[in-house]
């Protein structure tokens, strides 16, 4: 929803992470203005431009495929969709919405993998142009969060496994 509560997020340092974009270049312009405020957004919080890949496909049902395929290169900390999905005469509206949103959400949890779902569903272009903006920022500002809550619960689980782990940072 459009400058709702959010609440405040708890970690936004992305100095260290790798995060893969894909965009959907159906409703180019709208995606395409996403992508250049969620890179900037990355950016501002760390995140090295040469460690963000950007790609995009034709469409919506498109990107949860190349999601797969930065989830299963390893190289990520966190991946995000970009698309725009304006609703038009028939119910194919719903039928991309619904199936591109949960194929991005399975991608995630098949790889165990952070993907902030930046899917616009709007009723019209002036809808899109008007959330443009907080859904690319919003977008960013997840994946950095979530790949720190991820990458926090790996790293103590594999002290927990390993205790002679943490001994090396008691020195």
């Amino acid at each position: 929803m459009q400058g709702a509560e959010k609440g405040q997020a708890v970690n936004l340092d992305g100095r260290v992470m790798h995060v893969g974009i894909v965009q959907a270049r159906f409703n180019d312009a709208l995606t395409g203005q996403m992508a250049k405020i969620c890179i900037e957004e990355l950016i501002a919080m760390g995140v090295e431009a040469d460690n963000i890949r950007h790609v995009t496909v034709p469409g919506a049902l498109e990107v949860p495929v190349a999601l797969q395929a930065m989830a299963e290169s390893d190289n990520f900390d966190a991946l995000i969709a970009l698309v725009c999905i304006i609703r038009g005469e028939t119910y194919h509206f719903e039928l991309v919405a619904n199936e591109s949103g949960a194929a991005i959400t399975r991608v995630g949890l098949d790889f165990n993998i952070p993907i902030a779902n930046a899917i616009l569903t709007v009723e019209n272009e002036a809808q899109a142009k008007a959330r443009q903006v907080e859904k690319g920022v919003d977008a960013a500002r997840v994946a950095v969060e979530m790949a720190n809550v991820v990458n926090s619960h790996l790293a103590a689980q594999y002290l927990a496994d390993n205790p002679e782990a943490a001994d090396a940072f008691d020195d």
